[in-house]
């Protein structure tokens, strides 16, 4: 479990596509505080560290994975939100997080507002009844507030403070982000599917 407050942004050093795919990733994190097994939210995907060194980890991506996240674009050079996993009493500062991407949400702009930035995205169709105003979802690991929905499109506002510590300072119309619902929009929309 993750809350989406990013506490590194990282960066692919390399890229293995032999069988599942894996990814070696540099950091800041202190490795020698991070487990081979641990899980680390890798903008928005809950992946597991494979391998360490000092200053990166690697992780596997199966086919299932990079498929339904923006995971199969990531090249060298990629920056990637970093997030490591939930601890008891640790602060949740954003929402519940699971790490498990429903789908890939398009960037369809992105305005300056004041000294924050409004960005609009758009969902699948089959995601769009997950969305609500003032709801919570999470844009590549990042936990959001939703402002306004108009069919499948939804804005949010990002301050200065998120996109300069985010993967957000370099999205643009066009580019693709990895989306997950908030889980209690998930488990209220099965609920009113059964009465």
């Amino acid at each position: 479990m993750f809350t989406g407050i990013i506490t590194d942004v990282g960066t692919v050093v390399a890229v293995d596509r032999r069988g599942d795919t894996l990814f070696t990733i540099a950091t800041a994190f202190d490795m020698d505080t991070v487990d081979i097994g641990a899980s680390i939210a890798c903008s928005g995907c809950c992946l597991t560290v494979i391998e360490k060194e000092a200053d990166r980890f690697t992780i596997s991506a199966s086919g299932e994975t990079l498929s339904k996240t923006t995971l199969g674009t990531w090249g060298e050079n990629t920056e990637i939100n970093l997030e490591r996993a939930l601890k008891m009493g640790d602060e949740l500062g954003g929402h519940i997080v699971s790490g498990h991407v429903d789908g890939v949400a398009d960037v369809i702009s992105v305005t300056s507002e004041g000294d924050s930035w409004r960005y609009v995205f758009e969902v699948p169709a089959p995601l769009a009844r997950f969305v609500a105003s003032k709801g919570s979802v999470a844009l590549d690991g990042v936990s959001l507030t939703v402002n306004e929905v108009e069919g499948r499109r939804f804005g949010v506002n990002i301050i200065p403070h998120t996109r300069t510590h985010t993967t957000f300072r370099t999205l643009k119309p066009d580019d693709k982000v990895n989306f997950e619902v908030d889980m209690l929009a998930r488990y209220v929309a099965r609920l009113a599917e059964s009465i």
